[in-house]
């Protein structure tokens, strides 16, 4: 209870809202503006079974989305099962880098899901607008209140918990709206224990600690323009990863921001947005409790970005278009020191990141233009220019002597996609083409240890960049009862980056088999199907399916490490009156076409059965949400072909929250 009480005594110091109705404003474009976000405020960040998620598992409901998982905490998100080196993310079209080599601070687990308004996923070159991408892009978008006529008062608060690792969670969200002042908050606080598997047995080192707390302030400078700064602080403490030889002692992020929005009663150009931005990441990996370990290791890790986005929305009759530029500059740092079990005597010291500075400026636009009231096509590209530099380049050396210190990059990218509706029928078509730039561990890692094929990864400053041709389809079909809607993607990768063993060098860490460099392929073919559908079999009665299948090769014709199999999602929703069901059952078929070369091993089939049950009820200006439901009801034992190491997912899980808004 004193947690509790100290929770809410914080709320009111740094809170995020959710979205208010807005009043009638004088100005028509400000209104159609504001009406904009609104909309995008008012989407929920929650699961059809579960209303409290974190961001993971919000994702997880998405079919363009799966991850690997080396723990209960900070899934590594893959789009189009690509993994995140190929992908853009971004917070509000930030770009925020990761801090730590082996991934396990993916730019998701530095936003919380109450401070968050909306996931905008885009597929492919259709999401080069915040920067150069394969896989395309996922950006994730504030809160943002707008301004009204009255003063409103709006918030949220929202506690539970999970049997199975003991999870206990608050957040808060709080924000105040005025003609001329606008302030949004939100506070989180996670605690779960070691997670328990189908076998009721315990998965050590799976615990984890979570604080996150953002804040945001918006002037109206005039009738047409405003200014705004946010902040987002966030903060991990022991957090175990069972899939890894180590954990995380300490994680912190600072994020902020400060933007002047301007918007136009006339003329091409509706709304003008600029952002100024800067980021800071801290990442302390430690294994002094796992005493297994022969040698220990510190691995610290540091990112620091500065950044510019400016954005302007033009519209002129049928025709619409978004232009966009993005400047960052960051600087990524990772140091490896071990020691025998005596810790006091040092025995080695490297840079697994050798102060590699990232700097990239590009210029990108996406147009709409409706031939008539069927048929659509949009467009767009960019035009990038990255360059790297490592401080430290003698590390480089010793596997690629004479490599140039600085390199420079040109990234194109170039998209179309043509959108047909033929009354209950939609189909469309695209293509695109683009590059992107090898990351800080493809191009400069030293000795970046892989716990899944148990090898030590070195970068190569001198690879291509990769060039993706890209094509994609989809038809559906929807009227008042049913929809249903099939959609296809194919990418065919020059130069696709992997890791190819090495034959000078011999591995660093004790538990390593070998040591593979960064190399480049010929290529790689990647595709990917969907089949989406619903149907209300009765009036509060409605059904919804997925089905999905990936297939990837290399220029060999072998499978590519991480390629999601056949699975499939179901669900039914029923409600009456107050009351909510909702059951589904989710499963992967075995994963026949696993990569030997890259660690993989034959996942067996699965199903897993959900349930859960809500009650809304109101008492004076509140209105209140009960919830309590079961995860793997039938307490399943299982892996999947994403669980690093094959760790086993979690048994039965018996959660319950509730949910206050006003």
């Amino acid at each position: 209870m004193k947690k509790l009480g100290i929770i809410f005594g914080t709320l009111f110091l740094g809170i995020n809202a959710n979205a208010q109705n807005m009043q009638a404003q004088h100005d028509t474009t400000q209104r159609i503006e504001e009406v904009k976000i609104i909309a995008i405020a008012k989407k929920k960040i929650e699961s059809e079974m579960k209303m409290t998620v974190s961001v993971d598992e919000f994702l997880a409901s998405s079919d363009k989305i799966s991850f690997i998982k080396r723990g209960a905490y900070a899934w590594e998100p893959l789009l189009n099962n690509m993994s995140t080196e190929r992908s853009t993310i971004t917070i509000d079209g930030m770009h925020v880098f990761g801090a730590c080599t082996d991934k396990m601070d993916p730019i998701t687990s530095y936003v919380e899901s109450n401070n968050l308004a909306t996931i905008d996923i885009k597929s492919g070159q259709e999401g080069s607008l915040h920067g150069a991408t394969v896989a395309g892009s996922i950006d994730l978008k504030r809160k943002s209140t707008p301004f009204g006529l009255e003063r409103i008062w709006s918030g949220a608060y929202q506690t539970g918990f999970e049997t199975n690792n003991k999870q206990f969670f608050n957040l808060g969200n709080l924000s105040y709206s005025s003609d001329q002042f606008v302030v949004d908050g939100s506070i989180s606080f996670r605690k779960a224990g070691n997670y328990y598997d189908g076998n009721n047995d315990e998965v050590n080192h799976s615990q984890y600690s979570k604080f996150n707390t953002s804040l945001g302030l918006a002037y109206k400078t005039s009738p047409l323009s405003s200014v705004r700064i946010d902040a987002i602080y966030d903060r991990a403490k022991d957090v175990g990863f069972p899939a890894l030889p180590m954990d995380l002692w300490l994680s912190r992020a600072i994020i902020t921001s400060a933007s002047y929005k301007q918007l136009f009663k006339k003329g091409l150009v509706k709304v003008w947005d600029t952002k100024l931005y800067f980021n800071a990441i801290e990442h302390y990996m430690d294994d002094t409790k796992r005493p297994e370990n022969l040698v220990h290791m510190d691995m610290p890790g540091w990112s620091n970005t500065y950044g510019l986005v400016s954005r302007a929305n033009l519209k002129h009759g049928n025709y619409s278009s978004e232009i966009q530029l993005n400047v960052y500059d960051n600087l990524s740092i990772a140091e490896m020191t071990m020691y025998p079990q005596d810790r006091s005597k040092k025995t080695m010291f490297a840079y697994s990141w050798p102060w590699v500075t990232t700097r990239f400026a590009g210029a990108s636009i996406n147009n709409s233009w409706d031939f008539s009231e069927m048929s659509q096509v949009n467009f767009g590209g960019s035009l990038g220019w990255n360059y790297n530099r490592s401080k430290y380049v003698e590390f480089n050396w010793i596997f690629y002597p004479g490599t140039p210190q600085e390199k420079n990059r040109v990234l194109p990218a170039l998209y179309t996609n043509y959108q047909l509706h033929i009354n209950q029928f939609n189909f469309s078509v695209g293509t695109g083409y683009g590059h992107r730039a090898p990351s800080a561990s493809e191009g400069y890692g030293y000795y970046i240890y892989n716990s899944f094929d148990r090898y030590d990864y070195i970068g190569n400053p001198d690879l291509k960049n990769e060039i993706s041709y890209e094509a994609n389809a989809s038809a559906g079909f929807k009227n008042e009862k049913m929809g249903i809607e099939a959609k296809v993607n194919y990418f065919h990768i020059q130069n696709y980056i992997v890791g190819r063993i090495l034959s000078l060098g011999s591995p660093m860490n004790y538990q390593s088999v070998g040591v593979k460099g960064y190399t480049s392929l010929n290529h790689a073919k990647l595709f990917n199907a969907t089949l989406n559908g619903n149907y209300d079999v009765l009036q509060h009665l409605h059904w919804k399916g997925t089905l999905m299948y990936a297939r990837a090769t290399d220029d060999d014709g072998g499978n590519l490490p991480f390629i999601r199999p056949l699975s499939y999602h179901t669900s039914l929703h029923f409600m009456h009156r107050k009351f909510n069901f909702q059951t589904s059952m989710n499963g992967d078929f075995a994963h026949k076409n696993y990569s030997p070369e890259y660690g993989e091993t034959l996942s067996r089939a699965y199903r897993i059965w959900n349930i859960s049950v809500d009650y809304t009820f109101k008492f004076k200006n509140y209105r209140a949400t009960l919830q309590i439901g079961a995860e793997n009801l039938f307490n399943a034992y299982y892996s999947t072909y994403a669980d690093w190491g094959n760790i086993p997912r979690m048994g039965r899980n018996i959660f319950t929250s509730l949910k206050f808004d006003f």
